[in-house]
């Protein structure tokens, strides 16, 4: 009996003593977990923030060093300010962004030939007013991660003009898996939301064009010329 007993009471401390280890287990495991994850967090916000200095400090850079380009030979200069924007601004992703429902009722060479026409408005107007800007300094803020996947982040920037006058810009930044890299999507600059502003055009100049879209991608390009023009 007394060995029963003895036995029972040492499977009860077995099992407790296995409990114990399970539960100590089980926590050490989620806290390791959780660490892993705040660390891979931390890290992927990092990453994205210092992708999005290292592109905005090579775009200053090569804005200056091809400053004087702009008089001499315009279109190379272009050229050359477009070529760096692509290297983080995601042209195609924005481009059917500012389309929207449109871009469904679009064929392929008009998505394709509004896309170039987007690019190419915007980094001359953007480099232009840029050129005519004078001197400015660039800082990179802060990162935030904006989705559980860290796909999706933004990056607070606050650019100084000659004068001391401060603007803030926000990136949207999305990790393309494709090229495993972190591209922009869109900017909101001082509270106004660059993409959804392109999109309500869009949608205006088809109204206005009658749904001759044809019409609104030709037309998009003259435009922005004639404001970026009028500025001069």
């Amino acid at each position: 009996m007394y060995r029963r007993v003895d036995k029972v009471n040492s499977q009860k401390m077995l099992s407790k003593s296995v409990l114990r280890m399970l539960l100590k287990f089980v926590v050490v495991t989620c806290v390791s977990i959780f660490s892993l994850s705040s660390v891979s967090a931390d890290t992927a916000t990092e990453n994205v923030r210092l992708t999005v200095e290292t592109s905005v400090n090579s775009l200053v850079a090569r804005l200056e060093e091809k400053r004087p380009l702009y008089k001499e030979n315009t279109e190379e200069f272009y050229r050359e300010m477009g070529g760096a924007l692509s290297e983080l601004v995601d042209f195609r992703r924005i481009a059917a962004r500012v389309m929207g429902k449109y871009g469904r009722s679009a064929s392929v060479e008009q998505r394709d030939r509004f896309v170039e026409t987007f690019k190419r408005s915007l980094f001359t107007t953007y480099s232009k007013a840029l050129v005519e800007s004078g001197k400015f300094t660039v800082q990179v803020q802060q990162a935030n991660m904006l989705s559980p996947e860290q796909d999706k982040a933004s990056v607070d920037i606050e650019v100084t003009a000659e004068n001391g006058n401060k603007y803030k810009v926000v990136y949207s930044m999305y990790l393309n898996t494709g090229k495993n890299s972190w591209l922009l999507e869109n900017i909101i600059v001082s509270g106004i939301n660059v993409g959804l502003a392109f999109r309500d055009r869009f949608e205006q100049e088809m109204r206005t064009n009658r749904g001759d879209m044809d019409a609104v991608i030709a037309n998009w390009n003259s435009q922005l010329d004639i404001e970026a023009n009028s500025q001069g």
